[in-house]
Protein backbone atom coordinates (compact mmCIF):
# COMPACT_ATOMS: atom_id res chain seq x y z
CA UNK A 1 0.00 0.00 0.00
CA UNK A 2 2.70 2.51 1.01
CA UNK A 3 4.49 2.48 -2.36
CA UNK A 4 1.26 3.32 -4.21
CA UNK A 5 0.25 6.34 -2.13
CA UNK A 6 1.27 9.67 -3.63
CA UNK A 7 -1.66 11.73 -2.33
CA UNK A 8 -3.62 11.67 0.91
CA UNK A 9 -7.10 13.21 0.91
CA UNK A 10 -8.88 14.25 4.11
CA UNK A 11 -10.36 10.77 4.66
CA UNK A 12 -6.92 9.12 4.55
CA UNK A 13 -5.40 11.89 6.69
CA UNK A 14 -7.99 11.14 9.39
CA UNK A 15 -7.13 7.43 9.21
CA UNK A 16 -3.47 8.30 9.92
CA UNK A 17 -3.52 11.26 12.33
CA UNK A 18 -5.51 11.41 15.57
CA UNK A 19 -6.14 15.16 15.13
CA UNK A 20 -9.69 16.42 14.59
CA UNK A 21 -11.44 19.79 14.35
CA UNK A 22 -10.43 22.33 15.42
CA UNK A 23 -6.82 21.12 15.42
CA UNK A 24 -6.60 19.19 12.16
CA UNK A 25 -4.70 21.80 10.16
CA UNK A 26 -4.15 20.20 6.75
CA UNK A 27 -6.63 19.42 4.01
CA UNK A 28 -4.53 17.31 1.67
CA UNK A 29 -1.00 15.94 1.27
CA UNK A 30 0.37 15.54 -2.25
CA UNK A 31 3.65 14.63 -3.91
CA UNK A 32 4.41 12.07 -1.21
CA UNK A 33 7.82 10.61 -2.02
CA UNK A 34 8.15 7.70 0.38
CA UNK A 35 9.40 9.00 3.69
CA UNK A 36 11.70 11.62 2.14
CA UNK A 37 9.39 14.47 1.14
CA UNK A 38 5.78 15.61 0.78
CA UNK A 39 3.72 18.74 0.24
CA UNK A 40 0.77 19.58 2.48
CA UNK A 41 -2.07 21.91 1.52
CA UNK A 42 -4.10 24.04 3.93
CA UNK A 43 -7.01 26.16 2.70
CA UNK A 44 -7.11 28.97 5.25
CA UNK A 45 -10.68 30.08 6.00
CA UNK A 46 -12.18 32.77 8.18
CA UNK A 47 -14.35 30.29 10.12
CA UNK A 48 -11.34 28.77 11.94
CA UNK A 49 -11.68 29.39 15.69
CA UNK A 50 -8.26 31.00 16.25
CA UNK A 51 -9.22 33.97 14.05
CA UNK A 52 -11.78 35.14 16.64
CA UNK A 53 -8.96 36.25 18.89
CA UNK A 54 -5.87 36.38 16.63
CA UNK A 55 -6.54 39.21 15.89
CA UNK A 56 -10.07 40.71 15.89
CA UNK A 57 -10.38 42.84 12.77
CA UNK A 58 -7.01 41.67 11.42
CA UNK A 59 -7.11 37.86 11.26
CA UNK A 60 -3.64 36.28 11.08
CA UNK A 61 -2.94 32.55 11.34
CA UNK A 62 -0.89 31.98 14.51
CA UNK A 63 2.70 30.95 13.88
CA UNK A 64 2.38 27.91 16.12
CA UNK A 65 -0.46 26.58 13.95
CA UNK A 66 1.68 27.06 10.83
CA UNK A 67 4.44 24.94 12.39
CA UNK A 68 1.85 22.40 13.55
CA UNK A 69 0.52 22.16 9.96
CA UNK A 70 4.08 21.38 8.82
CA UNK A 71 4.34 18.68 11.49
CA UNK A 72 0.99 17.17 10.51
CA UNK A 73 2.18 17.02 6.89
CA UNK A 74 5.28 15.14 8.07
CA UNK A 75 3.07 12.79 10.08
CA UNK A 76 0.95 11.92 7.06
CA UNK A 77 4.08 11.38 4.96
CA UNK A 78 5.49 8.97 7.56
CA UNK A 79 2.11 7.30 8.06
CA UNK A 80 1.69 6.56 4.35
CA UNK A 81 5.32 5.55 3.78
CA UNK A 82 5.38 3.15 6.71
CA UNK A 83 1.80 1.96 6.07
CA UNK A 84 0.59 3.20 9.46
CA UNK A 85 -3.08 3.56 8.56
CA UNK A 86 -5.82 2.81 11.10
CA UNK A 87 -3.16 2.15 13.75
CA UNK A 88 -3.16 4.66 16.62
CA UNK A 89 -0.29 6.82 15.32
CA UNK A 90 0.97 9.44 17.76
CA UNK A 91 3.67 11.95 16.94
CA UNK A 92 5.14 14.18 19.63
CA UNK A 93 7.23 17.30 19.07
CA UNK A 94 10.69 17.00 20.58
CA UNK A 95 12.21 20.22 19.27
CA UNK A 96 11.60 23.15 16.95
CA UNK A 97 14.72 24.88 15.65
CA UNK A 98 15.58 27.67 13.22
CA UNK A 99 11.95 28.75 13.10
CA UNK A 100 11.33 31.99 11.23
CA UNK A 101 8.20 33.73 10.07
CA UNK A 102 8.45 35.79 6.89
CA UNK A 103 4.89 36.63 5.81
CA UNK A 104 1.40 36.75 7.33
CA UNK A 105 -0.99 33.92 6.50
CA UNK A 106 -4.59 35.16 6.35
CA UNK A 107 -8.04 33.85 5.47
CA UNK A 108 -8.41 33.01 1.76
CA UNK A 109 -4.72 32.01 1.48
CA UNK A 110 -3.78 28.54 0.28
CA UNK A 111 -0.76 27.54 2.34
CA UNK A 112 1.55 24.86 1.00
CA UNK A 113 3.99 23.12 3.33
CA UNK A 114 7.02 21.46 1.75
CA UNK A 115 8.53 18.87 4.10
CA UNK A 116 11.87 17.06 3.78
CA UNK A 117 13.14 14.31 6.08
CA UNK A 118 16.55 15.19 7.43
CA UNK A 119 16.97 12.12 9.65
CA UNK A 120 14.90 9.05 10.35
CA UNK A 121 14.38 5.55 9.05
CA UNK A 122 11.72 2.85 9.05
CA UNK A 123 11.59 1.25 12.47
CA UNK A 124 13.16 4.30 14.09
CA UNK A 125 11.21 6.41 16.54
CA UNK A 126 13.13 9.71 16.32
CA UNK A 127 12.77 11.74 13.12
CA UNK A 128 13.97 15.18 12.08
CA UNK A 129 12.37 17.29 9.34
CA UNK A 130 12.78 20.62 7.63
CA UNK A 131 9.73 22.47 6.48
CA UNK A 132 8.73 25.54 4.56
CA UNK A 133 5.26 27.06 4.40
CA UNK A 134 4.51 29.17 1.33
CA UNK A 135 1.59 31.19 0.04
CA UNK A 136 1.54 31.81 -3.72
CA UNK A 137 5.21 30.81 -3.85
CA UNK A 138 6.20 33.35 -1.18
CA UNK A 139 7.90 31.98 1.95
CA UNK A 140 5.67 32.45 4.99
CA UNK A 141 7.55 30.33 7.55
CA UNK A 142 10.36 27.84 7.86
CA UNK A 143 11.53 25.52 10.61
CA UNK A 144 13.41 22.37 11.47
CA UNK A 145 11.67 20.08 13.92
CA UNK A 146 12.14 16.67 15.43
CA UNK A 147 9.49 14.29 16.61
CA UNK A 148 8.98 11.01 18.36
CA UNK A 149 6.89 8.70 16.16
CA UNK A 150 4.96 6.15 18.22
CA UNK A 151 2.34 3.72 17.03
CA UNK A 152 0.78 0.43 17.97
CA UNK A 153 1.51 -2.12 15.27
CA UNK A 154 -1.41 -4.22 14.14
CA UNK A 155 -0.78 -7.65 15.66
CA UNK A 156 -3.10 -9.27 13.09
CA UNK A 157 -1.10 -8.07 10.07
Amino acid sequence: MADDIKTADIQLIQRILPHRYPFLLIDKVVDINGYTSARGIKNVTMNEPHFQGHFPGTPIMPGVTIVEAMAQTAGVMIGTALDIVDQELLIYFMSIDRCKFRRKVVPSDVMEMQIQTMRGKPGGKIWKFSGQAKVEGELAAEAEFSALVDYVQDQNA
